[in-house]
């Protein structure tokens, strides 16, 4: 049972106290696990066109549950690296990632199908360093010291 109280505690400890190899791979890994949730929870369609006769109707594989876990998955992340690191590795590490694979997927649209795009990147992008930002200041704060 102590083996697993020190277990639990030392994936929760500062990273500050820990060696760089283990800062590095936790960032690392954080990094890691918010772009796989964005690949595996919101479906890259490359058919998702809008038809002429309806340009602003298209059809999208993104669905209202897989947007919820990706926003649970990264507010956790958050959550977690705040109370593990500073505030700012969690605005950096958990939002980028995302925000760059929905860059991408955007601009593989013709410009004529998807012309509001860079607005509605620059809304999710605000939306995810937003929560980001607020789950990792929660996390620091219930963080002893």
């Amino acid at each position: 049972m102590a083996e697993t109280d020190a277990k639990r505690v030392a994936l929760l400890a500062p990273l500050s106290t820990r060696s760089a190899a283990e800062r590095w791979l936790t960032r690392l890994a954080v990094a890691l696990v918010s772009a796989g949730a964005y690949l595996l929870l919101i479906p890259w369609d490359t058919r998702n066109r809008a038809t002429p006769a309806h340009p602003y109707d298209e059809t999208t594989p993104v669905s209202g549950l897989g947007v919820a876990l990706l926003g649970v998955i990264l507010v956790a992340l958050a959550a977690y690296l705040g109370h593990r690191d500073h505030v700012v590795w969690a605005m950096v590490l958990i939002p980028v990632p995302p925000a760059v694979l929905m860059f991408v997927s955007f601009d593989s649209h013709p410009t004529e199908d998807a012309s509001l795009w860079p607005i509605a990147w620059a809304f999710f992008t605000a939306v995810i360093v937003g929560a980001v930002t607020v789950a990792a200041l929660v996390g620091r704060a219930v963080r002893r010291d």
